[in-house]
This record gives structure tokens, sequence and C-alpha cells, in this order.
């Protein structure tokens, strides 16, 4: 199921067209996916790049086209890993490192996303991209060549990736599978729901990983007019809330000044 399934799932139960998602899933890995439904929909841009964390399993010895499970064996190799080899290979892949999308990425070059290119059988150059990894832990299995792994990463990482380079870090080569995403900024999966029993939280919670700025009355009503609230030494995007806490609006600071990005209120 992609997560373009799971949209059309939830517009058909909730009867709404209305609805989106803050992320792609890939059609084979579980987890958190953070919809927006109505109005919240215009808050989705403030959670795709909400830091994630994922678990996985990295199998060694074996390359695949697609760096997980649901490729075409590639390569095979003789490997023996022990656990601190993994975990000290995977020190070096933690930080703020450069990565090279994978050809099954969503990424447009030249107006054409990676994975049509793929399925067309036509590779292309991709320049490494700067992302952070937050943290990379590492746990073996009863299997000698299957580690678990748990990571922490910024949007726009990718865990097939970072499985595949551990291989090559380690003198051979390796796939990503059973991939779960654990978190998207404070959604946690502790607190997810099946789509058949959809429990919708108050958009109030949307921008909870935003840090919030409460106003009174006074300057609510500027805020419904999107005027800028003045200078600020700060940085980044606020949830802007009026007295009673009700979400009014997501500022940011631009040119020293704190101004509007979205106004929801009214």
């Amino acid at each position: 199921m992609t997560s373009h399934d799971v949209v059309d799932r939830v517009r058909k139960s909730l009867k709404t067209p209305k609805v989106g998602h803050a992320g792609t899933l890939d059609p084979d890995a579980t987890g958190v996916l953070v919809l927006g439904i109505g109005r919240a929909t215009k808050l989705l841009q403030f959670i795709s790049g909400a830091d994630k964390s994922y678990a996985g399993e990295v199998v060694f010895g074996v390359e695949t086209s697609t760096l997980d499970a649901a490729g075409e064996v590639t390569a095979e190799y003789e490997m023996e890993v022990a656990p601190e080899e993994v975990a000290a290979a995977a020190v070096t892949l933690t930080g703020d490192i450069r990565q090279v999308p994978p050809m099954v990425s969503a990424i447009k070059i030249d107006g054409k996303r990676l994975y049509e290119l793929a399925r067309e059988g036509v590779e292309v150059e991709r320049e490494a991209r700067p992302v952070t990894v937050h943290s990379f832990s590492t746990n073996p299995t009863d299997d000698p060549l299957v580690y678990q792994i748990q990571v922490s990463v910024s949007s726009g990482t990718y865990v097939r990736t970072l499985a595949a380079d551990l291989g090559t870090a380690l003198g051979g080569g390796a796939h990503l599978r059973a991939l779960r995403r654990l978190s998207v900024g404070k959604f946690e999966i502790g607190e997810a729901c099946t789509i058949d029993d959809l429990q919708l939280l108050p958009i109030d919670q949307m921008l909870r990983h935003l840090p919030s700025i409460e106003v009174d009355k006074t300057v609510a009503g500027q805020v419904r007019n999107g005027r800028s609230l003045g200078p600020s030494k700060g940085s980044g995007h606020f949830a802007i809330r009026g007295p009673d806490r009700r979400l009014l609006a997501v500022y940011e600071v631009r040119d020293g000044e704190l101004k509007p990005v979205r106004v929801l209120a009214a």
C-alpha cells in the first residue's frame, strides 16, 4: 500500500476530498504516516520537514536494485561481520553526512521522478545531498548477517541508503528490510491508529513540535489580519496561539521581524 493509497482510503472513509500526508512512506514500510484532514492540510508543510526515526533490519552480503528487499539481487558477497565492527561502521555514518539519493526515490530530475526512470531501466547521475543522522544504533540477531537498526534522522534521509552504505563500509554490500517508521516530529507510533479505526486529533495538536507564542486578545486580532508582530531575534517557525490557546497562525522570522506564513483564524 502506497501513501497515496492510504490517503485515498481515508478520503472515502471520511467522505472528504481534503486529505493529505506529511511525507511519503515506502509501500513495503509500516509505521507513522501523519495525515491532515480538511483545513489541517494547510499545515502539513510544517510537519514534512520534521526529524523522523525508524527501525529496520540490515541484511549483509546481498545488494539489490532498490536497496531493499523488494528489489532484484544485483550482487552477493562473502561477508563476516562482528557486532563491534558494525557499530563502528554506523558511527562513521552518523552526524552531518552527504547522501546520494537512490534511483527509486521520488526526487525529480528534468521533470521526471527518479523511480519513473528506474522503471524504464535508466540510471542517471545524482548529486549527494546533505542530511543529518542524529543517532544510528545496531544490534545483532540470531542470523550473523542480519542486524537490527534504529536511526533518528533529518527529513530527506534515505534509510535504505544508510543500509547499503553500511554494507559498503564493511567491505561488501547490504540491503534494508522490515522498515518501520517510529516517529515524525512529535508524532510517535504509540499513539498511531489504523486506517479502519481512525482517531482524529484536534488541529491544535498539528504543530506540537513548534515553539508556541501565546498572544492576548488585541494581538490575536492583528494575527487574524496577517500583521507583523514586530522585531524578533529568534529564528524558524512559531505557532501563534490566542488567549484560549487556540491555534491562530504560523509565523516565522524574516528580515528580523516575526511575520505570518499561514493564518488559520477567520
